[in-house]
């Protein structure tokens, strides 16, 4: 998750109060210009089809489950989403769409003001739930009994910041991200950062050199972890009061090298978009497909929509949004591995692409 630069730009996010139940917008076209680039990638006549358009302020991290729905957060940013009455602030939900009836439901309402959505291998979904009346934490859920469990609430004391988001090795060693872009909660952590989780409960802090660390990425080869720095240069965005800007940090997707004891090491800068010929901040959620490409959601302002990059970050294939900024990408299982589903704004989206996803073994 990646907040626009300005307070302006954030409220023209709060457009509409999310609903416990909503029809999916019948696969309509999302009316978005066509994909772009290798054809490999995005085959002719491939678009973006609207799915649900009923999340309050932005929908995030894209998921899907083993048990062949798809699921996604609703972040509900408490500056912004209110009850009927204006009185009441709304809590996070986590959506899921049923591709077979159309229909999108609550899952789960609060959310913990989740993020990240991740299923490992056992077909268990994990979830960065971050601040703003949220848990700040990792949490586990058994999708068998609905139990959910809480992996990790701390580190040497204190809490996260923000959990974003998470990907998973082979070896079931969970990695995540803990920037910080809004809440009430005091800050107590050292810094940003990324974290790794090794199945023994031992969490270890394995980047503090990764900025604003955002959307992170193993991949299939195990032998690089992608890292986004998305810094706004604040921590509570819904703060700034209007005609205030901030000063901004890197906006980078950076490459590390993983150790076989997980470590991360030789951090280098694949892209900074804070340096391209139309500086924009760029980078947030991504995903990797069978062949070791990065799908990555990039909300440059001037040129939102997802990317596909080979390991070194060229991109081979562009997807537009049209004007909205996406915050994530999803591939789907089996038959449907080849369907990319997309967060942005307050929707969902999907697109059958030319490639399958990258799903644990």
């Amino acid at each position: 998750m990646k907040f626009v630069r300005t307070h302006l730009q954030s409220v023209t996010l709060a457009l509409v109060l999310a609903v416990s139940m909503h029809d999916a917008a019948a696969q309509t076209d999302a009316g978005f210009p066509p994909p772009i680039g290798d054809r490999g990638l995005v085959p002719a006549g491939a678009k973006l089809e609207r799915l649900f358009d009923g999340g309050c302020v932005l929908t995030e991290g894209v998921a899907a489950g083993h048990d062949g729905m798809i699921y996604f957060s609703d972040i509900t940013f408490t500056a912004f989403c209110k009850d009927p009455s204006g009185k009441y602030l709304q809590a996070g939900n986590i959506w899921k769409y049923d591709p077979r009836s159309g229909q999108t439901t609550i899952f789960r309402s609060p959310s913990g003001m989740s993020n990240g959505l991740k299923f490992d291998r056992d077909g268990n979904m994990l979830a960065a739930l971050g601040a703003d009346y949220g848990g700040r934490m990792l949490i586990k859920t058994d999708m068998k009994t609905g139990k959910s469990y809480v992996l990790t609430g701390m580190y040497e004391g204190k809490p996260y910041n923000a959990l974003n988001d998470i990907t998973i090795d082979e070896k079931g060693r969970i990695y995540f991200t803990d920037p910080r872009y809004l809440g009430h909660e005091p800050v107590m952590a050292d810094g940003f950062a990324a974290y790794r989780l090794d199945p023994d409960g031992k969490v270890t802090r394995v980047a503090t050199n990764c900025g604003k660390c955002n959307g992170i990425l193993i991949s299939p080869d195990q032998k690089t972890m992608y890292i986004v720095s998305n810094d706004n240069g604040w921590l509570e965005f819904q703060n700034l009061k209007k005609d205030e800007t901030t000063v901004q940090g890197p906006h980078l997707l950076q490459a590390y090298d993983v150790g076989a004891d997980g470590s991360l090491s030789n951090r280098r800068v694949l892209i900074d978009y804070g340096k391209l010929d139309k500086p924009c901040s760029g980078p947030d959620g991504m995903i990797a497909d069978e062949k070791g490409n990065i799908w990555l959601a990039s909300r440059c302002e001037h040129r939102p929509g997802v990317q596909a990059l080979d390991k070194d970050g060229k991109e081979l294939a562009y997807i537009s949004t049209g004007t909205e900024l996406p915050t994530n990408v999803g591939f789907g299982r089996g038959a449907d591995a080849n369907l990319l589903y997309v967060t942005s704004g307050k929707s969902l989206y999907r697109i059958r692409v030319g490639v399958k996803g990258y799903q644990l073994p």
